[in-house]
């Protein structure tokens, strides 16, 4: 077995230059210098094994995602993970440039690492890690752990009602799971899939709004290792608000500190040796709740696709944010003595489709789902001359042209997009197939609306949107990136208070500053109101795309950051 350090050592690229790769790598010498072996090393503690996936967004196969170039966080949160990027995030973490966990965690060199190295992900690739892992350690060992945000995010996933996510998803063998997007698909199935899927679906923090019993099981038991394990879900608790209420009405959700102390100390009461906190409530809400609800030993997190290499200790709490669309598998390994944790180790494995062998029977069952959709998500509808992504706290290019979309298929001024952070990314000179497209844009309520908004209504659209983002408390963070706009730039300031934020909002056709008192048409998507009107926002891009055949986006600069 080998130590972090070591881990990172061998994971650097290193060389003279040659063939236009980093470091003199090609991507078939890349290949060979990391073996599957090599991602599965790691140094055993105890004898109790979790293994943590999260906000796999529906991708079945490996991907290109690029990690976001912003990530802002504010109050005790500025300057810590997961709020490091880039070069910051390297040398904090002591990973080399060029390195594979360079490629994994960062932007940095994003096109030639990503060309080196390949894709990651696919649930084939990480059904071999899961087994493998099994198999060393002992099913009896071994927790997997799914944080929600599975069903949801591409062509195959909206035409079947996440059914092709369900039936892979049975094959992996998840001890439990919790939602956040699952719930986009409507509570009765919801409910349909939950009886069906055979293994818990977790939330402690779901109840009923007529008579406020909890809908679903709060906690599940284990006997692993040796020891009780209890594992408490957590769901998304600001799902009526980031996504329609109407799709769910008969539930209320929320963060619930005092239900969770209730059900950790239940647990305790029941004999839990380690208890498990599987949320998907996003890592700094999960960094506070790690210092106000007591007797938590692991808390996995997901919901903000953040990704660290290692978990972070917060008092006697572990917390582990295991990334998103299938690039890494989290693993946590506790030794327990006298009915508490008192060591472990940590590891986020990137799953490098290229060195990792697909695992056959989890292969042929995506084939058989998606053999229906392939000639269809196959389909070319244009290229990409520069690099296509989405995740940052601000616009990303894919944004850009989903925008850039709205203004010209709808006629409109301005256009508003979601600050979604699902989305892979489009290397420069690749096509652009409808599965790209429905990457950016799948889900249930697409319909692209065109309104008007007065300007003084559109900054405080924007405003209200920024503090769900950038308000100091995490309990009042209420998930997402900051809107995407397009036609207009503007400065935001994300340490002041709401109303101050947002300043020197421009309409870029003009030059001038937004007029508080002038309409503006807009168009937007995926409006949380019920009947809105307007073609699915996969139509309206999709013809824009034809139009201009091969898109071209710079880098979108006309969004400021202000620190002070």
């Amino acid at each position: 077995m080998i130590s972090r350090r070591d881990f990172l050592q061998w994971t650097a690229v290193a060389g003279a230059f040659a063939t236009g790769f980093p470091g003199g790598m090609t991507r078939a010498a890349a290949q060979q210098k990391i073996t599957q072996d090599d991602l599965l090393k790691f140094e055993d503690k105890g004898t109790v094994t979790l293994l943590h996936l999260t906000d796999i967004h529906g991708q079945l196969n490996p991907v290109y995602f690029r990690p976001p170039d912003t990530n802002i966080g504010v109050g005790a949160f500025e300057g810590i993970p997961p709020h490091l990027v880039g070069q910051t995030f390297l040398d904090h973490f002591g990973i080399d440039n060029g390195s594979m966990l360079s490629y994994a965690h960062t932007m940095v060199d994003y096109v030639n690492l990503a060309r080196s190295y390949g894709k990651l992900g696919g649930l084939d690739r990480t059904a071999t890690l899961v087994k493998a892992i099994r198999a060393n350690r002992g099913d009896d060992n071994v927790l997997l752990l799914d944080g929600g945000d599975t069903w949801q995010g591409s062509y195959t996933s909206l035409k079947t009602n996440g059914q092709d996510m369900v039936d892979c998803m049975k094959l992996l063998k998840p001890d439990a799971m919790v939602g956040h997007w699952e719930f986009t698909f409507g509570s009765d199935r919801v409910e349909e899939i939950v009886e069906d899927m055979g293994y818990p679906f977790l939330a402690s923090n779901i109840f009923d709004t007529e008579w406020d019993e909890p809908v679903f099981e709060h906690t599940a038991f284990y006997e692993k290792g040796g020891h009780k394990v209890a594992v408490i879900g957590q769901a998304m608790p600001y799902t009526p608000i980031a996504n329609p209420r109407w799709m769910f009405p008969e539930w209320s959700f929320g963060i619930r500190p005092d239900v969770l102390q209730t059900n950790v100390n239940a647990a305790r009461k029941a004999g839990a040796e380690i208890v498990v906190l599987l949320s998907h409530n996003g890592f700094d809400v999960d960094q506070k709740l790690a210092r106000v609800v007591s007797g938590i030993d692991v808390i996995l997190t997901g919901h903000t696709h953040d990704a660290v290499p290692e978990a972070i200790e917060i008092d006697s709490t572990l917390v582990l944010s295991s990334g998103s669309h299938g690039k890494y598998l989290g693993r946590v390994d506790l030794e327990v003595k006298n009915g508490k944790v008192v060591d472990h180790n940590s590891t986020l494995i990137p799953v490098l489709s290229d060195v990792v062998t697909p695992d056959a029977e989890m292969q042929a069952k995506i084939t058989e789902v998606r053999a229906p959709y392939e000639a269809e998500c196959s389909r070319v509808i244009g290229k990409s001359d520069g690099l296509l992504y989405r995740r940052g706290n601000f616009n990303g290019t894919w944004d850009d042209v989903i925008c850039d979309a709205m203004i010209a298929e709808r006629d409109a001024e301005l256009s508003f997009s979601p600050g979604f952070r699902w989305g892979t990314t489009v290397l420069p000179g690749d096509n652009i197939t409808v599965d790209d497209l429905y990457n950016q844009t799948s889900m249930n309520y697409p319909s692209v609306y065109r309104l008007e908004f007065t300007g003084t209504q559109i900054k405080e659209i924007l405003e209200d949107v920024c503090d769900n983002l950038f308000n100091k408390d995490p309990f009042l963070q209420q998930g997402g990136d900051m809107v995407r706009v397009g036609g207009m730039g503007y400065t935001c300031a994300p340490n002041q208070q709401i109303g101050n934020r947002i300043s020197n909002m421009t309409h870029l056709k003009t030059g001038e500053l937004i007029d508080p008192n002038r309409k503006y048409v807009v168009a937007g998507w995926a409006s949380v109101n019920e009947g809105v009107e307007g073609p699915p926002i996969w139509d309206v891009v999709e013809s824009h795309i034809q139009k201009q055949g091969t898109i071209t986006k710079e880098v979108n600069q006309s969004v400021k950051i202000d620190l002070s």
